[in-house]
C-alpha cells in the first residue's frame, strides 16, 4: 500500500512540474515579467494615417493576451521596438485586356527585440505579409480595415512566435 502511495506521489509531482514548463501558447518558460513596446512610426515611401498606432497596439495586445507579462512604459525585460518600412499596393493577376483583375496590399515591419535577461534572443528582423482583393474594389473603408486586421494579426503572430514562442 505503502508503495502504492508513494508511486503515486512521484507522478504528480512529474506532471506537476511538466505543466510549468509549458503552456498553451507555447512560450515556456520566461525569465521576464515585464514587456514593452515602443511606437512603430510608418517610414515607408506610402503613408497611410493611424496604422502606426494601429499596429503597437495590435502587438501590444497579442503579447498582452498570450502571456502574463506586464505591459510597462519603460525599463521592460523584454522590448519590442522598430518601424513600418513599407506599405504598397501592387497589381498581381491581369485580365486579356492587360487590365488589373487582382491587386496586393504588402505591408513589412522592421522589428528589433531585446531580451534584458537572455541577450541570445536579442534580434532585428523584418516581417512582412499580404492581402489581396479585387481590382474593382478600392482600398478604402472596410476593404482596407479587412486588409490591415488580417496583415497586422499575422504579423504580430510571427513577431511573437520568434520572440518567446521559439516555433
Amino acid at each position: 500500500m505503502k508503495k502504492t502511495h508513494y508511486l503515486l506521489l512521484i507522478i504528480s509531482s512529474f506532471i506537476l512540474n511538466s505543466c510549468s514548463v509549458y503552456n498553451f501558447t507555447g512560450t515556456g518558460k520566461i525569465d521576464a515579467k515585464t514587456y514593452q513596446v515602443n511606437f512603430f512610426p510608418n517610414n515607408s515611401d506610402l503613408i497611410e494615417p493611424g496604422i502606426d498606432r494601429t499596429f503597437t497596439l495590435t502587438l501590444q495586445d497579442l503579447i498582452q493576451n498570450q502571456t502574463n507579462l506586464h505591459l510597462v512604459k519603460n525599463g521592460g525585460d523584454l522590448m519590442y521596438e522598430g518601424e513600418i518600412t513599407d506599405y504598397r499596393i501592387s497589381p498581381m493577376t491581369a485580365t486579356a485586356d492587360q487590365k488589373a483583375a487582382q491587386n496586393r496590399l504588402k505591408i513589412r515591419v522592421m522589428v528589433r527585440f531585446t531580451n534584458k535577461n537572455k541577450e541570445a534572443d536579442d534580434f532585428e528582423k523584418s516581417f512582412e505579409f499580404y492581402y489581396d482583393f479585387p481590382a474593382a474594389q478600392q482600398l478604402t473603408g472596410a476593404t482596407k480595415d479587412a486588409a490591415i486586421k488580417e496583415i497586422f494579426e499575422r504579423i504580430t503572430q510571427d513577431i511573437f512566435n520568434d520572440s518567446l514562442a521559439k516555433w
